[in-house]
This record gives structure tokens, C-alpha cells and sequence, in this order.
């Protein structure tokens, strides 16, 4: 009997804490303020901590330039802000992201405009893309949700034949991997987050900014700290900007972190790989479609639910296997096209710029339904996975969707 109907739980115990930030975080840390302490010098940034983490990401990726700033969304924005795309255009942004994924594209006074996404996936694909493409696009945003690669060789063939650059959203992928490549160094500029629920973290919140274009990343320096004259000589601020600087503290556990890196990555992996495996015989239920070449990192699991195969629907199985004591999130929908702040334009209120203005010659009317994107979150549930699971753990998970799924197919 199913334990939402009265039966006993597969879990009855907490899965474990993620315990992300452990001795080594704080050692550092407090080896920093005694530091400070001991020479009177306050904490500051872009000091020898924050320029070692800079250094040690960049190396992590194979060489490049990386820039800490405050935050995911902040790594956006300046990395916008870098390529200098003239306002008033458009830019193609992700079908399924966080607010933070889209919202400096609008404040850049440009206008988003989102991709559907690859049929089964949460990602944009090339098709999708080349579909809203107009003579006012000035760049493309591609997302890696989930820690699972966009479909990027398509993709970077239409960017390179449309002559466009490409930023990488790899907030939710440290370290996933396509064809071999790391996310982040197929394009002409990455985001990251480094907040304290990503793969790696500088802190509470924090981000970073990375390219291989060295010119690009001087660009990026300066347009993330008020533009100061980084990799210049005898200038004074060369453009506005704002002050997004990371910190030499959050630099100094963000250090900590990149070393646990890998093995935070291989934990995600041997997880997902151990569900995947227990759910090949359970009909009606499969690990989301990855396309090829994809090496994710698993930020959460997605398990396609197929609705005809069952007497239920989404919401009723994953109330029943939150009954069996499984994490489980019913929906990730989280579509940029359907925020308030997107249909309502709330950007600069009280004008409705980008879209209202002058110069813009796009579509002002435009909505996007990203039907595909929509099918997607509907037709899959998520797993937040994370690396301190054990095997008894992916165990209980596999027991407790192959017990629902054998009470509710047809």
C-alpha cells in the first residue's frame, strides 16, 4: 500500500544535509580576519586572495580570464556589459531560467527575447533559436540548466553564421562538459553563480565572470567596477558602471571550494547514475533526454513522468512519492516569458523600456508562448540530488518511484 494512502514510507529519515561549507572554509576565513587583525589592514578586494581565485578558476577551465563579482546575476550583466551591444536591439535569452538569467538583458535596455526549447529538454536549441532571430538581434543567451549542456555545436554554427556572440549561462553547470569541452569556453563570455546552493561557492552569493578573449575580459573588469581603467595606462574611469566587485573573503572560500570541485561533481554523477540505472525497467519513467555529447553535472534531476502510461497525473505521483519521504519538486517552471515583470515590462517604470524605445524596431507586441518549454516542466518532476547521498539514499529514491509507479500504471 502506498504511504499516502496509509502505508508504510520506503524513507522514514531525513535524506543528509548537503554541508556544503565545512573546517577548511572556515580556517581560511579566519585566517583571513586574523590577518587583518594582526596588520591592522582591513578586508578588502581585488587584493591577493580575490586575484588567486580568479587565477585558479581560469586554470580549473584551461586558461582565460575570470573576474568574482557579487553575484550570478551581477556575472550576467557585466558579461552584457563587456560585449557592448548597442541598446535598443534585441537579445535572445532562455526559454526556462532564473529571473537573474534574463533581467539584465533589460536592464541593458534590450529587449529579451526567449527561445523555446529543445522538444523534451529545458534548454534552448538551435531550431528554437533561429526561429526568433530578427535584424535587431545583438547576441544570444544560451543557459545550461539543470547542470546539463545546451545542444551547443548547432547553436555556435548559427551564431557564427549570424555573426553574433554567444554568452554561456553556467550558473547551475560548474564543470559540465560537451563533447569533451567545458560549458563556458564554447562561447565568447560565461556567467557563473557562486552562490551557496550551486555546484561551488564563494559564500552566500557570489558569481564570476569568464572568457578566453582576453580583450573581452579587460572590457568586463572595468564595466563590473565603475569602469576603472583595468589594462590600461594613465586613464581615469573610462565608462559607467556599477560596483559588483567580489571580495578577497569570498574569494578565500571560494578558493577552498574549487579544490572540492571534482569530487562535488563525480558525487552529483555517481547519484544521478545509480537512479537512472534503477528506473531502465520502470516503465513510464525515465531520466530527462540529454543530447549527445553531454556531460552533466546534475544542479537537480529531472525524471520524465509519461502521462498516459498512468492512472494519475503529475501532481497526484509526486504527492505520493513525497508521501514514500522523497525530496521532489513537482515543477520547474520558471519561464521567463510568463513573469509579471516580463508581460507587464517592468523595467524602468514608469516607461516600458527597452520595448517602448524609439530607436527599438522590433515587434513591441510580441509574446512568446515557448510551447515546448512548457511541455517540458509539465511532463518531467525533479530530484534535488546532491553529492553527500549515499547509496542507501539513491537506493531508497529508486525503491520509492518504481513502488508508486507499479500503483499507478495502466
Amino acid at each position: 500500500m502506498l504511504a499516502v494512502d496509509g502505508g508504510t514510507p520506503v524513507r522514514t529519515t531525513p535524506f543528509p544535509k548537503r554541508a556544503l561549507f565545512g573546517e577548511q572554509e572556515r580556517n581560511a576565513a579566519v585566517a583571513l580576519f586574523d590577518q587583518a587583525v594582526e596588520t591592522g589592514d582591513a578586508i578588502g578586494y581585488n587584493g591577493p586572495e580575490e586575484t588567486a581565485y580568479e587565477q585558479e578558476f581560469s586554470e580549473w577551465h584551461g586558461g582565460g580570464m575570470a573576474d568574482l563579482v557579487n553575484s550570478g546575476t551581477s556575472a550576467l550583466y557585466v558579461a552584457l556589459g563587456g560585449l557592448e551591444l548597442a541598446p535598443a536591439g534585441e537579445v535572445v535569452v532562455p526559454p526556462i531560467t532564473d529571473p537573474g538569467g534574463v533581467m539584465p538583458v533589460a536592464l541593458h535596455n534590450l529587449v529579451p527575447v526567449p527561445a523555446d526549447a529543445s522538444p523534451g529538454t529545458f534548454n534552448a536549441g538551435a531550431a528554437q533559436i533561429a526561429d526568433v532571430l530578427t535584424p535587431h538581434t545583438r547576441a544570444i543567451v544560451v543557459a545550461h540548466i539543470a547542470g546539463e549542456p545546451a545542444d551547443m555545436r548547432p547553436i555556435l554554427d548559427l551564431a557564427k553564421e549570424k555573426n553574433l556572440p554567444v554568452v554561456e549561462d553556467c550558473a547551475q553547470a560548474h564543470g559540465a562538459r560537451y563533447h569533451g569541452q567545458l560549458v563556458g569556453t564554447m562561447g565568447d563570455v560565461a556567467a557563473y553563480s557562486t552562490m551557496s546552493g550551486k555546484h561551488h561557492a564563494t559564500g552566500p552569493q557570489g558569481g564570476v565572470v569568464f572568457t578566453t578573449d582576453e580583450d573581452l575580459g579587460w572590457r568586463c573588469r572595468r564595466f563590473s567596477d565603475r569602469g576603472k581603467p583595468f589594462g590600461l595606462q594613465g586613464r581615469s574611469n573610462v565608462r559607467a558602471g556599477l560596483n559588483l566587485n567580489g571580495s578577497d573573503l569570498a574569494a578565500t572560500v571560494g578558493r577552498v571550494q574549487l579544490r572540492k570541485l571534482d569530487s562535488i561533481i563525480a558525487g552529483r554523477r555517481r547519484v544521478a547514475a545509480q537512479i537512472a540505472s534503477g528506473l531502465v525497467s520502470c516503465e513510464g519513467l525515465q531520466i530527462g533526454h540529454e543530447p549527445e555529447g553531454a556531460e552533466s553535472v546534475y544542479w537537480f534531476l529531472r525524471v520524465h513522468f509519461d502521462d498516459p502510461r498512468f492512472s494519475c497525473d503529475k501532481s497526484e505521483f509526486t504527492a505520493a512519492l513525497a508521501a514514500e519521504g522523497i525530496p521532489v519538486t513537482a515543477s520547474y517552471r520558471h519561464l521567463p516569458a510568463e513573469a509579471e515583470w516580463f508581460r507587464e515590462r517592468k523595467v524602468f517604470p514608469p516607461s516600458d523600456y527597452p520595448w517602448g524605445l524609439p530607436e527599438y524596431g522590433g515587434d513591441r507586441g510580441a509574446t512568446f508562448e515557448c510551447a515546448h518549454a512548457v511541455a517540458a516542466v509539465e511532463s518531467h518532476f525533479t530530484l534535488p540530488i546532491h553529492e553527500q547521498w549515499t547509496q542507501d539514499d539513491g537506493d531508497d529514491v529508486v525503491s520509492a518511484l518504481v513502488k508508486v509507479a507499479d500503483a499507478f500504471r495502466i
